[in-house]
């Protein structure tokens, strides 16, 4: 299978670049290296079946590139994805994350692409839900940009499918973490924890530190979207998840076992507008897709340590 990746130099994306090659694919990158990192595609580029496109999803250039790919599916996983950002930036969230899924969907429709795959946010899409784990019929109630934006990527697959019968599965995320995490940005709060206690650098837990998140390891992920690449599922959102609750204390000492450090973070006031709680029901995607998760937190948190460590899976970043 020839495949296109949108984000393919980020954490998830170069993760999933990586499957698709030891699965026997083809593979094009496309990625503007804003976030991403050119050193997360080295032994994929190595291959001979991955080509990296340095290129802005918004960019008209982006329908030549997908021509000349002639992917059958396209993983669309490039976006603005921290949601202070889309607060401050609504006008920038828009550019990337809607215009920018615009421009992949039409491109995509005139290269003949078979499918789309588009990663959504099930942490953010639903916003206060009455139930945990939150399934897929739950109403959507975006409470930010972002949210509205991954909400309108969503929508306008599923118009391109009625329209011209393109397919679209849409993967609604729970938190993703792992190796090649960014542990410097205010997102990924495994790897900012790994960072700092690898480190010897101060952690805080904001509020006091109940706060939930379901955590799901990125090669789950990734599994999720090769399994979600075939024919079913079409113009179908699938949450991707545990359905298990981690509190954010819980969490700062399962890495800080890992890492060998202090379990001892600083508590700063909780912040305006987070979550108190947030867990995904994706008994869907195993019905239908046939996925699980297979990695739990405590060895996915040893794995995503053990890579900032420096050891098997990694180095720590500097």
């Amino acid at each position: 299978m020839r495949a296109l990746v949108t984000g393919g130099a980020g954490f998830i994306g170069s993760t999933l670049v990586d499957r698709l090659l030891r699965d026997g694919h083809e593979v094009t990158v496309v990625d503007d290296l804003s976030r991403g990192s050119s050193r997360n595609l080295v032994d994929a580029l190595a291959t001979g079946r991955c080509e990296l496109r340095e290129l802005d999803i918004t960019s008209p250039e982006l329908h030549t590139v997908v021509a000349e790919a002639r992917p059958e599916v396209v993983f669309h996983l490039a976006a603005q994805v921290d949601v202070r950002v889309s607060v401050a930036d609504p006008l920038l969230d828009v550019a990337q994350n809607v215009l920018g899924t615009v421009n992949v969907a039409e491109a995509a429709r005139k290269a003949g692409v078979r499918k789309v795959l588009f990663a959504s946010s099930g942490g953010s899409i639903y916003g206060t839900p009455d139930e945990l784990p939150v399934a897929e019929s739950q109403p959507i109630n975006p409470k930010s940009p972002y949210a509205a934006s991954k909400v309108s990527g969503e929508v306008y697959l599923d118009t391109y499918h009625q329209l011209y019968g393109m397919q679209c599965t849409h993967l609604a995320l729970a938190n993703v973490y792992g190796p090649r995490q960014d542990p410097h940005g205010e997102a990924g709060v495994v790897a900012i924890f790994a960072g700092a206690l690898l480190n010897g650098k101060p952690t805080k837990v904001f509020g006091d530190g109940g706060n939930t998140r379901d955590y799901v390891y990125v090669e789950d992920v990734v599994s999720a979207f090769v399994a979600a690449s075939g024919e079913v599922g079409t113009a179908r959102r699938y949450n991707i998840g545990t359905g298990v609750q981690v509190s954010d204390r819980e969490l700062h000492t399962l890495v800080a076992k890992a890492a060998g450090a202090p379990d001892e973070p600083e508590f700063a006031p909780a912040r305006l507008g987070d979550l108190r709680a947030s867990a995904l029901d994706a008994s869907a995607a195993e019905r239908e897709l046939g996925w699980k998760p297979e990695v739990d937190i405590a060895e996915g948190v040893r794995r995503t340590v053990d890579f900032f460590r420096g050891g098997p899976l990694g180095a720590l970043p500097t």
